[in-house]
């Protein structure tokens, strides 16, 4: 399984860089995991955020193939246990996907345009997170789900 997570801006703060790292580390046996930061377009007027948004889903489309089942991280997507997570990847690896493409927008949000390409959209919670940390939760979580269809000890 190839697994993508394409992100709008960089990663600044160590802990959080370690984090991520130390997980796709742990993912290695189980999936190919890329990351692919785009750079943020930072808003100096709030009129221009539409734009912006247009701006930065299309470099976001640029990297997603036709084929590609992707799911996109929203406030009002669907929420997941960590067993439902597990199962939806189980269910698109059985249904012949090769990559799974996830989507972190902004701190404007995703592009209209990202997010009616989606195949499925998901909410991690109905709190607020930092677009850095939702990335760290986002690669445990993938990892979680992993140790969950393996049937391995780490999820309890």
């Amino acid at each position: 399984m190839n697994i993508k997570i394409i992100a709008l801006g960089k990663i600044k703060e160590k802990f959080l860089k370690d984090g991520i790292d130390e997980f796709l580390k742990r993912l290695t046996p189980y999936a190919s995991v890329e990351i692919i930061e785009l750079s943020a377009i930072e808003i100096k007027d709030a009129n221009l955020t539409e734009r912006v948004l247009e701006q930065e889903g299309e470099k976001i489309l640029s990297h997603i193939k036709p084929q590609s089942f992707v799911i996109t991280m929203e406030i009002k997507g669907k929420m997941f246990s960590s067993e439902e997570f597990a199962q939806k990847i189980q269910e698109l690896t059985n249904d012949g996907f090769g990559e799974i493409i996830f989507v972190i927008g902004s701190s404007c949000g995703i592009s209209p345009k990202v997010s009616n390409r989606a195949d499925l959209k998901m909410s991690m919670s109905k709190m607020t997170f930092l677009h850095q940390f939702a990335r760290l939760i986002l690669v445990e979580q993938i990892y979680r789900a992993f140790k969950i269809i393996k049937g391995e000890t780490y999820h309890k």
